[in-house]
C-alpha cells in the first residue's frame, strides 16, 4: 500500500462509519481508546468505535510510517477531528497488516489524547 493509500485508509476511519469499520478492522484486533475500559480486543473494540458518532472531517498530521517486514505498515500521527463545534486531538498509532492482494485490516490503533495546557 502506497503512503496516499495508507493514509487515506487510516483517515477514512475517523470520518466514515461503522460499515467501514467492520470492512477495514481486523477480528483480533487489540485497541487503547481514551475511555474505560480503556483495552479493548476484537468484537469489544470494533464495536466501542463504530458506536462513537463518526467526525465530519479530520486533519492527520506529525506522519510516520514503518514498513518493518512485507505486509506489515506501523504508523503513528496526530489527529485533529471534528464535528459541529466539538474537536478532538490525539497522538496515534496504528499497525495494518495485509491479509490478501489488496485487503488490509487494522491489527492495532492507539490513541493518546493530546492534553490541554495553559501558558504560565
Amino acid at each position: 500500500m502506497d503512503d496516499s493509500r495508507l493514509w487515506s485508509f487510516e483517515e477514512s476511519l475517523w470520518t466514515e462509519g461503522p460499515d467501514n469499520y467492520r470492512e477495514k478492522v481486523d477480528d483480533e484486533v487489540v485497541m487503547v481508546l481514551p475511555q474505560p475500559p480503556f483495552v479493548y480486543r476484537g468484537d469489544a473494540a470494533i464495536e466501542a468505535v463504530a458506536a462513537t458518532p463518526v467526525w465530519d472531517g479530520a486533519d492527520l498530521d506529525e506522519r510516520q510510517v514503518s514498513r518493518p517486514q512485507e505486509g506489515l505498515i506501523v504508523i503513528g500521527y496526530r489527529v485533529r477531528a471534528h464535528r459541529g463545534d466539538e474537536t478532538y486531538e490525539a497522538h496515534c498509532t496504528s499497525v495494518i497488516r495485509r491479509l490478501e492482494h489488496e485487503v488490509w485490516r487494522v491489527v492495532q490503533h492507539q490513541q493518546t489524547p493530546v492534553l490541554a495546557t495553559t501558558a504560565g
